[in-house]
């Protein structure tokens, strides 16, 4: 409905807010994953629920149960000119 996108040259803001999910003490999913992203302050995802890793071929499954894991940032092999990333926080709720 509308493309929050700023002109090129300017710095874009990501607001994510997740919730990892949880398992079982048998290591079966308990809670899945959700996610809420808001792109230069619009709603882009609201609280979507994940059904495990993105997979480059295939359907997204929870193959093991799993505690805290880094945080990846890709450019998807943009070739334009170099991406970068800036003032990124992490916070606990």
């Amino acid at each position: 409905m509308q493309n929050p996108t700023r002109k090129p040259g300017e710095w874009n803001s990501y607001d994510v807010i997740w919730t990892a999910p949880t398992f079982n003490d048998d290591k079966t999913v308990k809670t899945p994953a959700r996610v809420t992203v808001l792109f230069n302050g619009v709603l882009v995802q609201d609280n979507t629920t994940l059904l495990g890793p993105t997979q480059y071929i295939g359907a997204p499954a929870y193959r093991q149960a799993h505690g805290p894991a880094p945080i990846k940032l890709q450019s998807h092999g943009d070739p334009s000119e170099p991406l970068s990333f800036r003032n990124i926080w992490i916070r606990n709720l």
